[in-house]
């Protein structure tokens, strides 16, 4: 089941690409499941981790589509993102959010195809670990791969990734538990979860990570964790 949300003010064009949509699953034996809204604040306001694909159109009332893909990449950096529009002037700089692509309203059903034909042939977001939280700044969708480091705030973890700090609201025991089963990651300090494909180099007691943060390695956990960080990069090579 793939989770396609739908973000266009005007109602005549979501009907005619949800029907272009079931036609299209139909032939290709996938399913599909929608979600619709009008503008960009009441999208945001019902974001889910979970969706695959968003069709957006680019000029709405209250908060365009631009703004909105921009605060949605925030938030998500894996969902698709298709834009509409009647307005070729608006198309490189939807470019600027990693959009999939853009469609020229009315939609034509071969061009539909064609897209989603590309998009699907490139997919592969159901087998991309990720963490999804929500904190007072709005909810996140982060790829494990995509996850720097996180740690220890009062009695909270801050996640370090793709340039953004932002809490989550479980202790990093609650946090390891839901990383460490994946290999990429490893403990050097109580206080701390790292990715080890993030890891540059180690001097002494510190992790030098790739945006050049020092990470402390505590004298406990030294000789367990450069023996994983020693057989990660080991398999890297």
């Amino acid at each position: 089941m793939f989770n396609i949300a739908i973000c266009d003010d005007e109602e005549a064009l979501i009907h005619e690409l949800k029907y272009n949509l079931k036609r299209y699953a139909d032939e290709t034996g996938k399913e599909f499941c929608f979600f619709a809204y009008r503008d960009g604040i009441e999208l945001l306001a019902e974001y889910r981790p979970d969706y695959d694909l968003i069709f957006m159109d680019i000029k709405m009332e209250n908060l365009n589509g631009l703004k909105t893909a921009e605060k949605i990449r925030r938030m998500d950096s894996a969902v698709g993102l298709i834009f509409l529009t009647s307005l070729k002037q608006y198309v490189w700089k939807g470019y600027e959010y990693s959009a999939v692509n853009y469609l020229l309203k009315p939609v034509r059903y071969s061009i539909l195809k064609m897209e989603l034909d590309r998009y699907f042939a490139c997919y592969q977001g159901k087998d991309e670990p990720y963490l999804s939280f929500q904190n007072g700044s709005g909810k996140y969708k982060v790829l494990y791969k995509n996850l720097c480091y996180g740690e220890t705030e009062k009695r909270n973890v801050m996640l370090h990734f793709e340039g953004q700090e932002q809490v989550i609201y479980k202790s990093m025991k609650e946090v390891s538990a839901l990383l460490l089963g994946h290999p990429q990651f490893a403990c050097p300090h109580q206080s701390f979860i790292v990715n080890m494909s993030y890891v540059k180099g180690v001097e002494r007691l510190e992790l030098i990570m790739a945006a050049g943060e020092r990470i402390p390695i505590s004298q406990p956990k030294r000789k367990g964790f450069m023996m994983k960080l020693t057989d990660y990069w080991g398999d890297m090579l």
